[in-house]
Parts: C-alpha cells; sequence; structure tokens
C-alpha cells in the first residue's frame, strides 16, 4: 500500500473521531454525518493552528450547516445536463466525466457533496456509457476528467481511463480536476508523474485556496507535475472567514506562481445545500479583483467567475474601470484611479463598394453600432 493510500485509511471519518477530535456534540455531528460525511486525512489535519482557522473551517463539520439542509442539491443542474451516467454535457466543445466518488479530503462546501463519497452515485458501471458518448459526440475535443477526484484511482486504472479517451480521434485535450496536490500532495508520485506525461496534452486543475496549503510537501508535488510537462491551474473559491480579504489572497497568488500553479478562476461560492454561510457579497470579490490588478502581476489574477445557478455556465465579473464609452472615445480609470482617454477606432474606415442600379459602383457606409459595455462576458470552461 502506498504512503497516500494509508493516509486515507488513516483519515478522521467517523462519528466517534469527529466528536473526540473536535468537540462537536454527537447528536450533532451523526446528523452531520448523515448529511454529508466527513474525511479529513493526517496530513490536512497537520495544517490547522487552531479552531475555527481557515483551515479548520474548510474540513471540520459545523451545525451550521443544517441551518439551510433544504437549499438546492444541485444549482448548476448538472445532473439535468448529464445525457448518459458519468457525463455532464454544458459547454459545446466540452465534457465533464465523473470517474469517482471518492475525494482526499471532504470539503464542506463541495457543491457536488449529493454524489461524493456514495459509490452508487459516481458509479465504475458508467464508465462504458460515457465513452461511447463521448465517442459518438466528435464535437467534443476536451474532456475534463473529475468526480470526486480522479486521483484517488490507481495509477493503472486511471491509466486505463487515459488510453481510452486518447483512442478517441476528436478528443484532443485531456484535463484532471484533482485537489490531491493541495490537500494529500503525496499522491503525486514520480510513477504517476510518468505515466500521465505519456498522454499529453494533459492538464491539471487544482485548488488552493489559502496560503497555509502552500507547505514543502504542496509545493513538491506542483513543481513534479510542472516538470512532467502538465500545466497547473488553481482554482479558489471565494468563502468567508477563509480567503475574503484581498492581502490573503494577494499573497495565495503569488506563492502560486512560485511554485508554478497559474491562477485561473476565482470563484463566487455555489448556492449549495450547507454551504451558504461560506457565501460573501459580490463586491467583496470585487474588491479583491480591484486591489489584485495593477498591484501584483498580471499572472497573479485569475478570472473571478459566478457558475450561473440554473446551468448557466461561468460568467466573470470584472470592477468597472470604464468612466465613458462613445463612437469617439473610452473614458478609462486605472488601478490608481486616474483617468485616461483612448480613440475608439472605426472599422468602416475602408469604405465597401457596391453596384449601384446604372451599374457604376458607390460607396456603401457601415454604420458603427453604438455598444452596452457589458460587466459580465462569457469565458471558456
Amino acid at each position: 500500500m502506498e504512503l497516500w493510500q494509508q493516509m486515507i485509511r488513516d483519515s478522521v471519518h467517523t462519528v466517534d473521531q469527529i466528536v473526540e477530535k473536535f468537540n462537536i456534540d454527537r447528536k450533532v455531528a451523526e446528523d452531520l454525518d448523515e448529511f454529508f460525511q466527513a474525511r479529513i486525512n493526517p496530513y490536512y489535519l497537520s495544517l490547522i493552528r487552531y479552531p475555527g482557522d481557515p483551515i479548520w473551517r474548510q474540513c471540520v463539520p459545523d451545525k451550521i450547516e443544517l441551518d439551510d439542509i433544504d437549499s438546492d442539491e444541485d444549482p448548476l443542474m448538472e445532473d439535468a445536463m448529464s445525457p448518459v451516467p458519468n457525463i455532464t454535457h454544458r459547454y459545446p466543445d466540452r465534457a465533464l466525466f465523473l470517474v469517482t466518488s471518492q475525494c482526499g479530503l471532504y470539503c464542506r462546501f463541495c457543491t457536488r457533496k449529493r454524489k461524493v463519497g456514495d459509490y452508487e452515485k459516481i458509479s465504475m458501471k458508467g464508465l462504458e456509457s460515457a465513452f461511447q458518448y463521448l465517442e459518438k459526440h466528435t464535437e467534443i475535443r476536451d474532456v475534463i476528467m473529475s468526480g470526486g477526484d480522479p486521483l484517488m484511482l490507481t495509477d493503472a486504472m486511471l491509466e486505463k481511463i487515459i488510453q481510452r479517451l486518447r483512442a478517441i480521434p476528436h478528443i484532443e485535450i485531456i484535463r484532471l480536476g484533482s485537489k490531491m496536490p493541495c490537500v494529500l500532495p503525496h499522491r503525486i508520485t514520480p510513477q504517476l508523474c510518468n505515466m500521465l506525461k505519456k498522454y499529453h496534452p494533459i492538464y491539471l486543475n487544482t485548488h488552493f485556496n489559502h496560503p497555509w496549503e502552500i507547505t514543502p510537501e504542496s509545493s513538491k508535488a506542483c513543481t513534479m507535475l510542472a516538470d512532467a510537462g502538465i500545466p497547473v491551474g488553481n482554482q479558489m473559491v471565494l468563502m468567508k472567514g477563509v480567503n475574503d480579504n484581498p492581502e490573503v489572497v494577494k499573497e495565495l497568488m503569488q506563492k502560486l506562481l512560485r511554485i508554478r500553479v497559474r491562477p485561473y478562476y476565482m470563484y463566487m461560492a455555489d448556492e449549495t445545500k450547507g454551504a451558504n454561510h461560506f457565501r460573501t457579497s459580490i463586491e467583496t470579490g470585487l474588491n479583491i479583483i480591484e486591489n489584485l490588478r495593477g498591484h501584483t502581476s498580471g499572472l497573479a489574477i485569475p478570472h473571478f467567475v459566478i457558475d450561473a445557478p440554473g446551468g448557466g455556465g461561468k460568467i466573470p465579473l470584472l470592477p468597472n474601470y470604464v468612466v465613458h464609452f462613445d463612437d469617439e472615445k473610452i473614458i478609462l480609470r486605472n488601478y490608481q484611479k486616474k483617468i485616461f482617454s483612448y480613440k475608439n477606432y472605426h472599422d468602416n474606415h475602408n469604405p465597401v463598394k457596391t453596384n449601384g442600379k446604372n451599374g457604376k459602383t458607390k460607396q456603401k457606409e457601415i454604420k458603427v453600432a453604438k455598444i452596452e459595455l457589458p460587466v459580465l462576458e462569457e469565458v471558456e470552461n
């Protein structure tokens, strides 16, 4: 048995362990266990510095979760967009492929807690129908393996799935959605990296939420992945009491770049059953982005997005840097609140020639429509 597998076995997960370790009332612990089980592996447990700290809040069950258990179980409508078991197909050229129900840590803010930890909800039995769906839909060029966490699979099982995906000609990109580099970095081994790099292009998106998660162990894991040619991106969830502070987020983003992890998304917390106590105001998120832009490298600035309830997909929010915009110019403010004007360039500088009734050519005027500049714009998955 590998070290990471032993650490999964040694995790805090039973009601008795929760009561003893965290001094939670037994009836509350039982209710929480029925709602969403706990799993806190020894490595991540060791990162807790004091009760209620940013690490504790992410992994230790809290009775406040029971206050809104009537909220939506599937706010992103993943199940409604699941044509076959294990597949969610929301965007035209991408598909989400759920390959396991298990995770190295069960995050208390999980948006997929209706399935995570339940072998029946994300089953290996659905893999074949998923492969057949991917083979049939030739518009899909990008597959995101998720779950649960795909790195909970053994190297051998993971390779079988990747081999099958690589046999599908129209699938160009394989992405792994894994929190293991953050919560159980011992899973990232030389053997795993050597296997993955046989199937490039492979990308991995991971999930650091706080600077304390950047440790020698997690730094080594991310370095190994980068050295294997696997670009690593980070998807941070904005959460009250965890990272709802510009300085904390800036520190996290800068530390991520030092270990060659590219900040990718900063999410507003989903409207998820049992997790609404993590949600902040939208203004808090905009303020964080405003305090990143111009104050640190552009590489350190993620897309700030809402994964729209009802299956609308990821929609980014931006601070309003536009003071005025018309056909002639745009007036902007920068991160120092200084104002600048930029002349608009008209696309009708080369008039189109058309044939008139008398057979002679005449100039056709092209009108430039007035643009309402949106705060929201679509981005890639």
